[in-house]
């Protein structure tokens, strides 16, 4: 995308973005443990001129700029702060100096997009009516998330809320590019835990046992049947833990992974067949199976009206042609929780770039960003906020 179409304002803050996100990336934190960032983007927002919030619903951060031509409605634009237990390997001067952390998902490149989102709408302060509040929230990778308590902190309430926006970086869409679509477009999601309970014993004498690790074999195999090909849900079986050593039959085995839909009563249908399914397998196999799970985020669902909102800001940005409709996704998003209690759009923006090496999907990791993307980002997410903020919101 030429550097032309970019605002000069929006130009202005592009080293001091890029600089913010190799910063970040260089010192992820986990999931409730964002300290660090926290502080980055408290005093960065300080350094703006405006007063920051700390100690949101954990370790969020927010900020209120008000706009200088009058009131208006109040604006959310949110981003996130944690990284993903991941060991990178991306070879670049800013990688991650925490073993076993890493932004593997491009929370880094969103708190800097919207610390530049900031500092453009202050210098267009003049024209803009009503609020605009800046949320950074923490834990957005961990169930149960960090907005439920941003939003029992009252986030959304004190100034009340009328809409919400934010974005994703997103390296299955080309850099210059921006997805956007209404409706539910992200998925519900759950965390199950499956633990074999068998009787172990020697290797060499396994009539004398009952072995967890031959059930958790099958047990995989059948979960993965539980979903046809092309419905709109998903298990996948992610971690299988068991034994020590090569001639003792463990007493238990432990698997567990994640069931997706897009539809809560699907989600709930198709955690009761895993538990069936764990049962009968058990009972096949001698063992005994203990089933435990956990509701994650809500189904995302996008207002159809603030999705063509984003939709023309977003033209503005990078052309009509390259503003493409988004398809649903089995991720999960925990802005899902901002999206249930107002009207809410979450957008996809490009970054995919074989030059820049960052085709590489989320959460591996060799993951990484075209840090031209993130100029876009600012641009996209501060024309959102002003057309949000316009006096009919169109």
């Amino acid at each position: 995308m030429p550097a032309a179409r970019l605002p000069a304002d929006v130009l202005a803050t592009v080293d001091t973005v890029v600089a913010v996100r190799r910063d970040l990336h260089a010192h992820p934190e986990l999931s409730f443990h964002e300290e660090r960032t926290a502080r980055v983007v408290a005093d960065r927002l300080r350094a703006l001129g405006l007063t920051p919030r700390t100690g949101v619903g954990g370790h969020g951060v927010t900020a209120l700029l008000t706009g200088a031509a009058g009131p208006g409605p109040t604006v959310m634009l949110r981003a996130d702060l944690d990284a993903l237990p991941v060991t990178e390997a991306a070879d670049v001067p800013f990688r991650s100096t925490r073993p076993g952390v890493m932004h593997a998902c491009g929370h880094d490149g969103h708190s800097a997009i919207l610390l530049g989102v900031a500092e453009v709408l202050l210098a267009r302060r003049q024209r803009l009516r009503g609020q605009v509040l800046l949320v950074f929230q923490p834990a957005e990778e961990l169930p149960p998330g960090g907005a439920a308590a941003m939003l029992a902190d009252g986030v959304l309430t004190d100034p009340p809320v009328d809409r919400a926006f934010g974005l994703h970086l997103w390296t299955a869409a080309p850099t210059g590019t921006i997805l956007v679509g209404g409706g539910t477009l992200w998925a519900a999601t759950a965390v199950f835990r499956v633990r074999l309970v068998g009787r172990g014993g020697h290797a060499a004498l396994p009539g004398e046992t009952l072995d967890p690790v031959v059930a958790a074999g099958r047990l995989v195999v059948a979960l993965n049947e539980l979903v046809a090909p092309g419905t709109r849900a998903l298990l996948a079986v992610t971690t299988v833990h068991a034994g020590e050593t090569f001639n003792v039959v463990p007493e238990t085995a432990e698997l567990s992974g994640t069931l997706r839909a897009f539809d809560r009563a699907v989600l709930a249908d198709l955690a009761t067949r895993l538990t069936v399914t764990a049962s009968e397998v058990a009972a096949a196999t001698g063992v005994r199976a203990e089933v435990e799970y956990r509701e994650g985020y809500p189904p995302l669902v996008n207002d159809p009206a603030l999705a063509e909102l984003v939709r023309a800001a977003c033209a503005e940005v990078v052309g009509a042609e390259a503003v493409g409709t988004a398809v649903p996704s089995f991720a999960g998003e925990d802005f899902a929780r901002f999206a249930q209690a107002v009207p809410a759009c979450f957008f996809q923006v490009g970054t995919a770039n074989a030059a820049a090496d960052s085709t590489w999907p989320h959460h591996h990791p060799r993951f990484a960003l075209d840090e031209d993307a993130l100029a876009i980002g600012v641009a996209a997410l501060a024309a959102v906020a002003e057309r949000a903020l316009s006096q009919d919101g169109t």
